[in-house]
């Protein structure tokens, strides 16, 4: 026979109130039974059509976007949506020269720089390398650009969209989830 017991646990129920927050009202105690439950999962990923995160983001031959600077600042992305960007860069520098790479994204004439390497040498000669990995959401207008400092500056990678404007993911180019 079935037997219900209240659960007295004010952590459970905090936990509760913060996961469900349309069940804060309500004030009753949780409960407990000896009686199996069957729940049924709905979700695309029950039914086993959605994909993994890291193989819905992965490197395919006809997704992917070379680029690279030397002593530039190249437009890379000028397509809203979401993007992975990866790769490296390389910096050289001597005295104190100060030589750097970065990433920007752009919209009309305001920059704000998102990610930057950048080697200061007050004496000397240093040379250093630093890989990147990272996804950027880009707006209408936006751009994403990749900045090199000089000629001593170098910074290449590839870049592959990973959804749309609206969050709709973009598989790599030849898949097709069964």
């Amino acid at each position: 026979m079935a037997q219900i017991t209240n659960v007295t646990s004010e952590s459970l129920q905090a936990k509760i109130r913060q996961l469900l927050p349309s069940q804060q009202g309500f004030g009753e105690d949780l409960q407990a039974q000896n009686v199996i439950v069957p729940i049924i999962d709905l979700t695309e990923t029950a039914e086993g059509s959605s994909v993994r995160a890291d193989l819905q983001t992965a490197i395919a031959f006809g997704s992917n976007t070379f680029f690279e600077s030397i002593n530039v600042s190249n437009d890379i992305v000028t397509t809203t949506g979401f993007y992975r960007v990866f790769g490296t860069t390389s910096v050289f520098t001597t005295s104190s020269l100060v030589r750097s790479t970065r990433f920007v994204i752009a919209n009309g004439g305001v920059a704000k720089i998102i990610w930057q390497f950048k080697l200061d040498a007050a004496t000397g000669s240093f040379f250093n390398t630093e890989s990147f990995d990272f996804v950027v959401f880009l707006r209408a207008g936006d751009v994403l650009r990749a900045i090199s400092s000089s000629t001593d500056s170098y910074i290449g990678g590839s870049t592959r969209q990973i959804a749309d404007v609206n969050g709709v993911l973009v598989n790599p180019s030849g898949f097709t989830p069964q």
